[in-house]
């Protein structure tokens, strides 16, 4: 489990969830994560290992709407949301750096073709489904962490 003094002094956790049998990627940036998603601890880096390594399989989409809510936009900021749309997960990101209570977070990429939940191996797909949002990635374009657990 993260504790919430890890969550904070961590400055970037990734985490992952599902909606809709798709899945997505999120970097905490010292935000409060999720309950499902702290009590995950350890399982959460094994989640994060599994999608590092998963070979690139689509075309990526940079969120049209990017600009207009970050100020500095460049490649450095986008190299690790590109390359996890890549593998087919939608990337997400804090818009509030640092800030642990903002729990607001936008999309930075998305893939044109999806990887799907029935995809993944079993033991990921054990973890990955405790996680769950009940809305289309494909629709979401910000997230609060907040409603996660609702």
């Amino acid at each position: 489990m993260y504790t919430e003094i890890e969550q904070q002094s961590c400055l970037d956790i990734d985490w992952f969830f599902t909606g809709n049998n798709e899945i997505a990627f999120v970097a905490s940036a010292g935000g409060k994560l999720p309950e499902t998603i702290a009590e995950l601890g350890e399982k959460n880096g094994i989640l994060s290992s599994y999608f590092r390594n998963l070979p690139e399989m689509s075309d990526v989409i940079i969120n049209p709407e990017l600009k207009t809510i970050l100020s500095n936009v460049n490649e450095t900021y986008l190299s690790d949301f590109i390359n996890m749309a890549k593998k087919g997960i939608y990337a997400f990101d804090k818009t509030v750096l640092n800030n642990f209570l903002d729990s607001n977070y936008h999309l930075v990429a998305s893939p044109k073709t999806p990887l799907k939940l029935k995809d993944l191996s079993p033991d990921v797909i054990e973890v990955i489904v405790k996680a769950q949002f009940n809305n289309e990635l494909k629709d979401m374009k910000q997230i609060d962490v907040f409603k996660f657990n609702e």
